[in-house]
């Protein structure tokens, strides 16, 4: 896993947002669906540019 220091200032913001301002389950979960879509996207382009 990447060290937190390492990572872009984009997602550690993400990932603050997450650990302090998310109070509900609900937000979380959609959150992470929404996240789950845009990496799935993103992996298919990869894999397309590669092949």
């Amino acid at each position: 896993m990447i060290d937190f220091d390492q990572l872009p200032k984009s997602i550690k913001k993400s990932l603050r947002y997450i650990n302090q301002d998310i109070k509900s389950i609900e937000k979380l979960e959609k959150l992470e669906k929404t996240l789950q879509i845009y990496i799935k996207k993103r992996k298919l382009q990869l894999k397309n540019e590669n092949c």
